[in-house]
């Protein structure tokens, strides 16, 4: 996930309703309405994440690297941008030195720089950067659909070949997902390939997740019935997103995952009450015979313009 995409850390700010939908916040409903509420309405303040904060650390490093000439994108060269990487990232967000309290040695800190470090390393067993020259980095992509809805997110790298062919490629430094959850893994990136076709018309050839925790990479080569398919799922989402959002309901989901979830002293699963819903509710409409919302079929005249 890109850099862009974390859940804020900062104080609260003021309330407001869902504008656009990014793969992190779409993931986020679909997991836990009651979380996507939290992080998109509420806007809640979430702890630092030491695994979040060194899978940022190492995208930033990744990035930097292509800044050097292909002979010199070399694994030592990677290795040392780290602590330098690291400081710029705690300099743009202080908050992050709370990872670290109470480690007055730095016994802490040298051992997750050591594992951003080997996570930088396995990079190179699995892509060669002193043949690629990526047409963009970190690629923020934005497109409104004819719906209104706009989608958004920030793309690690795109590769372009010299035939024009675009492939689109992300970094996790967690581990590779089971076969059976290889689905939920390619969400993000069909995502963003539905995005780039919308935007350039054109259908990027191969999508690639590099899984830099387990060193693994795992490619799919979309067509076009694969980013309809999204389009629509999208479109529902965004209907369940506007219900919730006129009537209030945003109901937990409860699932292993909460577990480390930030808002347990706030959630009704774990006995705690949610702040005041911060936006007005809409009553609900009686539902007439012949209507194009019964059913579930919601209308998409009535999706929230995008701003």
């Amino acid at each position: 996930m890109s850099t862009s995409e974390q859940p804020p850390v900062a104080a609260p700010v003021a309330p407001r309703a869902p504008m656009s939908l990014s793969p992190s916040r779409a993931s986020d409903f679909m997991q836990c309405p009651l979380l996507y509420r939290f992080r998109v309405i509420d806007r809640l303040p979430e702890k630092p994440s030491a695994a979040a904060t060194r899978g940022t650390l190492v995208h930033a490093v990744l990035e930097r690297l292509f800044d050097a000439p292909a002979a010199e994108r070399t694994a030592p060269r990677a290795k040392s941008l780290v602590p330098g990487q690291w400081d710029r990232l705690l300099a743009s967000r202080p908050e992050l030195g709370e990872l670290f309290e109470g480690d007055s040695e730095g016994e802490r800190l040298a051992q997750w720089l050591v594992e951003a470090e080997s996570l930088v390393e396995r990079w190179f067993t699995l892509e060669d950067p002193t043949r690629l020259e990526p047409a963009e980095r970190e690629l923020f992509v934005e497109t409104e659909l004819a719906s209104g809805l706009r989608l958004r997110g920030v793309i690690d790298r795109v590769d372009v070949a010299p035939t024009g062919e675009v492939r689109i490629v992300d970094y996790k430094t967690g581990k590779a997902p089971r076969p059976e959850y290889s689905e939920g893994a390619l969400f993000q990136m069909k995502f963003y390939a539905l995005v780039v076709w919308r935007l350039k018309n054109v259908v990027p050839r191969r999508l690639q997740l590099v899984y830099l925790g387990s060193g693994d990479v795992m490619t799919y080569d979309p067509v076009e019935a694969d980013l309809l398919r999204v389009e629509r799922k999208l479109h529902a989402l965004w209907e369940a997103i506007r219900l919730a959002t006129e009537s209030g309901d945003w109901r937990p989901r409860p699932t292993k995952l909460c577990g480390w979830c930030d808002h347990q002293a706030v959630c009704p699963e774990f006995g705690g009450t949610p702040p005041v819903y911060p936006l007005p509710v809409v009553p609900a409409r009686p539902v007439e015979s012949g209507d194009p919302g019964q059913g579930g079929q919601g209308r998409m005249d009535r999706v929230p313009p995008a701003v």
